[in-house]
Parts: C-alpha cells; structure tokens; sequence
C-alpha cells in the first residue's frame, strides 16, 4: 500500500518498443500521467478534451497557428501531443515541435506502422491494470484492519487498527474522543497534532451525519471523519502528500472496522451494564444478600472501610450514561452502573478527586457526593448523592456534596438513632398507606419538598400529572394532621424523611 497506486505516464508508453514511438521534444516531462488516448484534427480539439489526454494527430487538419495551437492544449492539462507521420506528412512539423519546447508541452512521433489504436489498447490495457492493483490493494488493506479488530480488549483492538491504518497509508493518526481527549495516536507523538486541528475537530464532531473534511496542510493533507464509539469521536489522518481515492477507502473501511467493533462490544457492554445495575440495586435495596461478594467476584472487592456513593448526570450528548461510564472504565474510578438514566459510582471515602477530576474533563456533567457509609448503609448513600446531584442540576453547579445541602447541620446535631425514631414516628402513617394500598405518598412527598412545593417540576421527575401529585400531597397531610403549607412542618417532614433508616 505505500506510496499508493503507481500511474501509466507517458515515459511508460514510449517504453513499449512495439510502439516505435519517437521523444521529439527531449527536455519536456514524460512522467505526467496518461487519463486517455484521443485522437482529433480539429483545429482547436480542447473544448472536448478532460485534461490528461495523450491527444494523437496526422496533421492533415487546420492548424494555421502552430503556437496558437499547442498553447491551448497545453492550458488544459494534456499529458502530451502524438504526431503521427507517413500519411501528410513523413516526420513531425518543426513549428509544431518548437511551439511544444515552448509551452512544455511533450510531443511523441507515431510511425506509420502503428495504428493510433494500438496507443489507445496500451493506455486502456494499462488502466485496467492500475484499477485492479487499486482493488486488490484496497481488499489488502480492509484484511489487515478486519484481522486487527479481532481479539483483546476493545481499546487494544482500536490501537492495533489505527497502527495498522498508520502503516498502510504512511500517515499519521489520532483519534479524539467526546471529551476531545486523544484515545490513540499512530505513532505516538502524533498526539501534539490535536491541539493545531481542535477547530476542526469540533467541526466535525459536531456536525450531523458521516461526511469527512479534508484539510491542506503544506503539501500535504489532513482527512478527518467522524466515529461513533461511545460518544461522538473523530478520526484526523494525514501526511505531507496528497491522498489518493484508495486511500480514502481504505480510511473509511477503517471506520466501518472500528465502528462495527465498537458495536460488538456495545453489545456485550449493554449485558455487563444490565448486571451491574442488578448488583447496585441489591447492594442498596437488600444489605447482605451476597451482592457484595458477586461485585468482588467480577470486577474486584469494594475498598475496606467507608464508603462514598457518586451520582454522575447532565443534559449534552456527552453526559449521556454509556460516555460517563467509559469515562469511568479508563479512569480505573472504582465499581459504577447505570441506575435510572445516570451514572451511579461507588468508591473508597478517600478517593472521591479521581472521580472530580473525570468531572472536571467531561463537559457538563454534574456530580451529586453522598456523605461515608458503611456497605450496608449504601442506600442511604445513593438517596444522597440522587438528592445532591438533583440540586446540582437545578443550580448548574458541576458538583455538590450532600453535606453541603440544607438541612446536614441539623442532622448532625441529633443522634442517628433518635433521628430514625422521629422519622418512623413522623412518617408511620404514609408508610402504612403505601405498603397497604401499593402507593407512593413518601416518594411524592420527598420530591414535592425537594422541589419547594413546585408541582410542576416535581410530577415531572415522578413521571405522573400534576394533578395527581397534587391529590397525594392533600392526601399526606390528612393523614399526617399537618399543615404542609407552614414552613415548620415542611421542615420537620423533611428532616424525618432524610432521616428514615434504610
């Protein structure tokens, strides 16, 4: 594949001794490359001609201005001029050649003895040639990048193909991902190249649909494409000479390669996901069930000691759940799922700034902290970091610690066990209601204070009509005997509900 498909010029051709062809301009450039062979005696054939053309001529037609004639081929791009002798004239005419020496325009003597169709089957014999070198090398290449893709982890799988892809073209390569991080760079020092195309990248990461952008770089080219991976991601090859069309297919058969990888693996990822969330739900909803020891079993022991539960969320494209936990993979963050459309980490209580400093990268995500607990106080940890990270967005702070939320000072002043006692006291009858009549009055409360007695935001985060909610708040407070307009009974229905056990 290096140095791309080598093109038929017309030094190729005059080597072809059947031909009998004769150079009658020494100095002029034999190397341009033949697109065909026409042949024409009109006075001026350029208005028909592409440009490439060997055009091939006797002389016997109008040609009053020799000079005229050449400069306007030359002007369009012919690879050269074929003079054939024996019928008007027995050797090239000398105003023609000059006119040629002038204007660089290579000029080549046909014999009698060979027939202008005879240059036209050599050049199209020698197309057919150049094309099917251009298939084989194109199936050449996407072999090696299908057999890269295969085996290893994903990211391993995605290096091999992009050093592959560096090799094949004699290119440099980078990929950057959604958090404009460069995931790979072939060789490796391509990497300082990103900062020099962050406009374009951003360019085509953002823009909707495949198409690819090309950008020159001295003389040479940058090709960027975009690929979806987990989160949009953008391909950026180039080198100091231009890329050929197989070169561009061997570029977007990389893309087919890395996505159709990538999809694989989504898909196994998505199984590995859905027993992650299963093993978070029965860590915070059922305290020594074994779930611990299936999440040690699997993806490594739970740090000793406390415990920080990190709620991760946001609105953008790169805040969706699938990037943030990818985010979390590379970044070893300790044990995470996907929980209710967010990202739920667990980690040690003294290694929550390797989760900050994800956040800090990530464009806006927002991260709820919980207060340490031990494993089987981690549903309340989750409800913490859940309630710290709704605040978070509401106020578009990129992290908030439920410590820092209204209300933990005062839950500091009174011991747990009498705080759990007020709460269970406080709440018993919404609770009875709810396990007797399968309801959900403690739920709606908790979201009804938390959004301030706003109806309209909080049935929206319960997924029910605002009228609904509305009934089950009127049906809390009769059932509580409380005022739930009075802002000391909001209060202490707040803090009993942050301070019910479990």
């Amino acid at each position: 594949m290096a140095g791309g498909p080598v093109a038929f010029t017309l030094r190729d051709l005059c080597r072809d001794r059947s031909l009998g062809l004769r150079v009658a301009c020494p100095s002029a450039d034999l190397d341009r490359r033949i697109s065909w062979v026409h042949s024409s005696e009109l006075g001026d054939p350029s208005p028909y001609l592409d440009g490439g053309e060997l055009l091939l001529t006797t002389g016997l037609g109008p040609a009053p201005d020799p000079d005229g004639y050449v400069a306007r081929l030359a002007r369009h791009g012919l690879a050269g001029l074929g003079f054939g002798t024996g019928l008007g004239h027995d050797r090239h005419l000398p105003a023609v050649a000059e006119a040629c020496t002038r204007h660089g325009l290579p000029l080549v003597e046909v014999p009698e003895r060979t027939p202008f169709l005879a240059l036209t089957k050599a050049v199209a014999e020698a197309r057919a040639s150049e094309r099917y070198a251009e298939v084989v090398r194109t199936d050449e290449a996407q072999r090696a990048l299908t057999a890269a893709a295969l085996g290893g982890d994903r990211d391993a799988a995605t290096g091999r193909v992009l050093d592959r892809l560096a090799e094949r073209l004699e290119a440099w390569v980078l990929l950057s991902d959604a958090d404009d991080r460069v995931r790979h760079a072939a060789p490796r020092q391509a990497s300082r190249r990103a900062a020099g195309l962050a406009g374009e990248i951003t360019r085509v990461r953002e823009h909707a649909g495949p198409s690819s952008v090309t950008v020159a770089a001295g003389d040479g080219q940058v090709v960027l494409q975009p690929v979806r991976l987990v989160g949009p991601a953008v391909l950026a090859v180039g080198r100091d000479r231009q890329f050929s069309p197989v070169d561009r297919q061997v570029i977007g058969s990389a893309v087919s390669v890395l996505t159709l990888s990538h999809a694989r693996s989504a898909a196994a990822g998505r199984a590995e996901q859905r027993l992650r969330t299963a093993v978070l739900r029965a860590l915070t909803t059922l305290p020594g069930c074994g779930a611990e020891q299936v999440l040690a079993d699997t993806w490594g022991p739970l740090p000793g000691g406390d415990l920080v539960v990190v709620a991760l969320g946001g609105r953008s494209p790169a805040t969706r759940p699938d990037v943030v936990a990818d985010a979390l993979d590379r970044a070893s963050a300790g044990f995470h799922a996907e929980l209710d459309g967010r990202v739920v980490a667990v980690v040690g209580a003294e290694a929550v700034d390797p989760v900050l400093a994800l956040v800090a990268r990530l464009r806006d995500v927002r991260a709820g902290i919980s207060d340490p607990a031990p494993v089987t106080g981690l549903g309340g940890a989750l409800r913490e970091a859940s309630r710290a990270l709704d605040t978070a967005e509401r106020r578009d702070r990129a992290v908030l610690r439920f410590a820092d939320l209204a209300g933990s000072g005062l839950a500091a002043l009174v011991p747990a066990e009498d705080a759990a006692a007020f709460a269970e006291s406080v709440l018993a009858p919404l609770v009875r209601h709810d396990a007797e009549r399968r309801g959900d009055l403690v739920g709606s409360l908790r979201e009804w204070l938390a959004h301030h007695g706003q109806w309209d935001p909080a049935a929206a985060r319960l997924g029910v009509h605002r009228h609904t909610l509305r009934a089950r708040i009127e049906k809390a407070g009769a059932l509580l005997g409380r005022d739930l307009d009075s802002p000391g009974a909001r209060a202490e229905l707040w803090f009993a509900l942050h301070s019910r056990p479990g």
